[in-house]
Parts: C-alpha cells; structure tokens; sequence
C-alpha cells in the first residue's frame, strides 16, 4: 500500500470537466482517464459535453470518415 498518494499536477487557470463526478474542476483534481480538457476558462469546461457532442456530430457526418462499405452495403453501391 503506497503512503503517499501521487497528485495530478496541473497549472493554475487551466480547467477541466470530470467525466465520474460531472463538474468542472480547476486544475486536474481527477485522473486524465476521467476527464475532458485543459480548457482556458471555467465557461469553456462547463460546455465540455456540448463541445463533444457537437464535435461527434461532425465526424459522424464527415465523408472522409465514411470511406468504407458497411456489410450490408455490396460493391454494386
């Protein structure tokens, strides 16, 4: 058992948003696994999940990332 807990380092002003207990955090208090950022201010993180989902609207509709057929597509189209 470790006696002393490794803390995350993080910079003052940067600002994350935790994915486990679903708040904004200044400086990583939750390990990199369980957070979304850094972000430059406390606005930014708080629209952490609406960033990402935007952005995964965008990539679910980018061409380029439908370039394969899927299996029940054939090669005739």
């Amino acid at each position: 058992m470790a006696l002393f807990k490794k803390r995350t380092v993080g910079k003052p002003g940067e600002w994350f948003y935790c994915l486990e207990h679903k708040k904004v955090e200044e400086g990583p208090e939750c390990p990199a696994k369980d957070r979304f950022g850094p972000y430059t201010s406390r606005q930014e993180a708080q629209h952490a999940m609406e960033t990402a989902q935007e952005r995964n609207l965008e990539w679910e509709n980018d061409p380029k990332w439908h370039d394969r057929q899927g299996p029940d597509e054939d090669a005739s189209g």
